[in-house]
């Protein structure tokens, strides 16, 4: 499972290998540059200790601040004329990082009390998730491109008075233009119905439509989300890695919940969820949500401000038909 191979500690060992990287790259350009150009070393050094000065007067204050100021300056601009006569770029000694804002640490403002994880953090967990659940081999088999609609029967279902491939024709041009015009926070779909009717794989579909496009895309299950809650609030072994992931709940642009309803519906998972579908409508993030469950049933098992919000901002889509996993296990189409 996912929880046992993806760890806070396997992540930040890779971030702590990047920074050793980045700073032996650094020293080795320094030692190249001072060899070429020795004056270089000597103004660093010089600017170092005006640093210290600086530093100081900039407490107490003084008339002399504005002088050394003016000479920091002047060996800074020397410094940069010197390089430039080399033609050794500005950010020569800076471009040595795999990710300049985080400074290969995968986190920002690391000086505060709740340092904030790095977007490329975030994206990690997100790339490990799909390398550790087969979900990118799933995306290459369940796509737009290999959509059939001849597991659909053309019979009408009276009570819907169109029949499964007319419904599904619908829903199908309804998520090409979700990702054809995707945009975070312009649109959010819920698809209901009962098993085996083909949500899951639209959800594939438009996971692999997103990421082409190239936004951030979080398919993960109801249970599983759900798992990541518990382990924040309730084990501390692995309550930093289950934070991070769910950090990239709310902050992918796209989040597919797959399956809700499947998970043991606790307090803590109704709060959960709440947050989820809340937070991301509010930092206006586009959601995806399948569930097995009726209309009905989700005002059943969760509250109304949940079900609420979902009801006034996604767009809900009813699947109904048989169910074409049988279908396709023993090779039967429809006509």
């Amino acid at each position: 499972m996912m929880a046992a191979n993806i760890t806070y500690r396997d992540i930040m060992r890779d971030y702590e290998y990047a920074q050793n990287a980045a700073m032996a790259l650094y020293e080795q350009r320094r030692q190249a540059v001072y060899k070429t150009l020795p004056r270089v070393h000597t103004i660093e050094k010089e600017m170092a200790k005006i640093g210290l000065s600086l530093a100081k007067l900039a407490l107490t204050g003084g008339e002399a601040l504005g002088k050394i100021r003016a000479e920091y300056e002047a060996l800074a601009q020397e410094k940069a004329d010197l390089l430039a006569a080399e033609g050794i770029p500005e950010d020569y000694f800076t471009d040595v990082y795999r990710c300049k804002t985080c400074a290969d640490t995968g986190y920002v403002k690391r000086d505060t009390a709740n340092p904030i994880p790095c977007t490329c953090l975030k994206q990690r967990i997100i790339d490990k998730y799909y390398y550790l659940s087969s979900l990118k081999n799933v995306l290459e088999r369940e796509n737009f491109g290999t959509f059939k609609l001849n597991y659909f029967s053309q019979a009408i279902v009276p009570d819907e008075g169109l029949s499964p491939r007319g419904n599904i024709k619908l829903i199908r041009a309804a998520s090409e233009r979700f990702v054809k015009t995707f945009k975070p926070g312009a649109e959010n779909l819920l698809f209901h119905g009962a098993t085996g009717l083909g949500k899951t794989f639209l959800c594939h579909c438009i996971a692999k439509a997103v990421l082409d496009s190239g936004f951030t895309v979080l398919y993960i299950t109801a249970p599983r989300l759900f798992k990541l809650v518990q382990a924040q609030h309730f084990n501390r072994d692995n309550a930093d890695n289950a934070a991070v992931q769910l950090d990239a709940v709310q902050d992918v642009d796209l989040l597919i919940l797959d399956d809700l309803g499947s998970e043991f519906s606790t307090v803590v998972t109704d709060s959960a969820l709440f947050e989820v579908v809340n937070q991301r409508l509010l930092d206006e993030r586009s959601t995806v949500i399948s569930t097995n469950l009726t209309i009905d049933d989700l005002e059943a098992q969760y509250t109304e401000r949940i079900v609420s919000r979902m009801k006034g901002h996604y767009k809900m889509w009813k699947f109904f038909g048989d169910d074409i996993r049988g279908k396709k296990k023993h090779g039967q189409v429809a006509e």
